[in-house]
């Protein structure tokens, strides 16, 4: 059978697969948003967290992504939940934290003194100058937090498919145990085109929600 015939016998398959994927990773990197962003907030608020918190996300990313998702079986096995899609999602919302709470923080952390001052003045309060002029500010370079752990977690969310979380990793491993190319050269490539259509749909939204005031 070649790739063609592969293609159209089993498409339906593959579209759920690819599916089940992007919904994977849209729940790891939403939850990673939820939490990442407030985290770098609070770094900016208290400045003696921003080294450790910066440092433990550092070392989560440092770890090899099979080596996180088996140290997940352990812990959710005394919940049931040891195989499936709660450890893997779980396993890359911590690798996604990191460019998030990165980017938050240094995005905040760099807004110009006089810009700050300026809101100071016009007796704006921090929450107040975060919600209408900080974070408006910040938002590209937090997208772009955002679209590195978007495309750098479709990848590592196909590693997901040996704890049993489905995606097109499944794909994967069926043509590596059946030695099976069709099945290899679609996974591989679905994979990658995921990736590349997701990194331009969120540079697209970053153009739009960039104020134009800072638009070139």
């Amino acid at each position: 059978m070649n790739l063609f015939d592969y293609l159209q016998s089993d498409w339906h398959n593959i579209l759920n697969l690819a599916i089940q994927h992007m919904k994977l990773v849209g729940i790891a990197v939403g939850l990673a948003i939820l939490f990442g962003v407030p985290l770098g907030i609070l770094m900016v608020r208290v400045r003696w967290l921003a080294t450790p918190l910066m440092a433990l996300a550092t070392i989560v990313l440092t770890l090899p992504s099979i080596a996180l998702f088996g140290l997940m079986i352990p812990v959710f096995s005394k919940f049931g939940q040891g195989i499936g899609p709660l450890p893997a999602i779980t396993a890359v919302f911590l690798y996604s934290l990191l460019p998030i709470l990165r980017n938050t923080f240094l995005a905040l952390d760099n807004i110009e003194a006089g810009i700050k001052e300026a809101g100071i003045g016009i007796g704006m309060t921090f929450w107040q100058r975060l919600r209408m002029v900080d974070l408006p500010l910040a938002v590209p370079v937090i997208l772009g937090g955002v679209r590195t752990a978007v495309v750098m977690n479709i990848g590592v969310m196909a590693i997901a498919a040996i704890i049993g979380a489905g995606g097109l990793g499944v794909l994967i491993l069926q043509a590596i145990s059946q030695s099976n190319m069709q099945k290899l050269v679609i996974g591989a490539v679905l994979i990658s085109l995921l990736a590349i259509i997701a990194d331009l749909l969120l540079q697209r939204l970053q153009r739009i929600l960039t104020p134009k005031g800072l638009q070139k």
